[in-house]
């Protein structure tokens, strides 16, 4: 009488994939940590315009800028990490490397938070 085995549903060990060039690692690191610098700058930036910046005509257009900012920073800081895992993993079984919904996202927050930051400049 023989007994099944159970049935493994963890993630694999990385163990058996073939270790990446490690310039490649080191690229995909590099590249996590700039999705963080970003993520710092718009922390910075948010922190700035609410407590440096004088106040607008518009009540609450600084808080609101702010908050813009901050939260385009949680958003890249949050996803940072599961794509740098994504790629790494995918460079380990030789997969092609995912895309990133993270390109679109900063390019359209950025571009909002600078539309409006302009607005608010133009209406005083």
């Amino acid at each position: 009488m023989t007994t099944a085995e159970p049935e493994n549903t963890a993630e694999p060990d990385n163990t058996a994939e073939p270790e990446p060039d490690y310039r490649f690692t080191l690229a995909n690191e590099r590249t996590f940590l700039a999705w963080l610098r970003t993520a710092l700058g718009l922390v910075a930036g948010g922190v700035a315009v609410h407590q440096l910046v004088p106040g607008w005509s518009v009540p609450g257009a600084r808080t609101a800028l702010a908050a813009l900012a901050l939260a385009l920073a949680t958003v890249l800081a949050a996803a940072s990490y599961p794509r740098w895992r994504r790629v790494q993993r995918a460079m380990r079984r030789g997969e092609p490397l995912p895309s990133s919904p993270l390109v679109p996202v900063l390019a359209v927050g950025v571009l909002v938070i600078t539309l409006f930051a302009a607005v608010l400049v133009l209406v005083g």
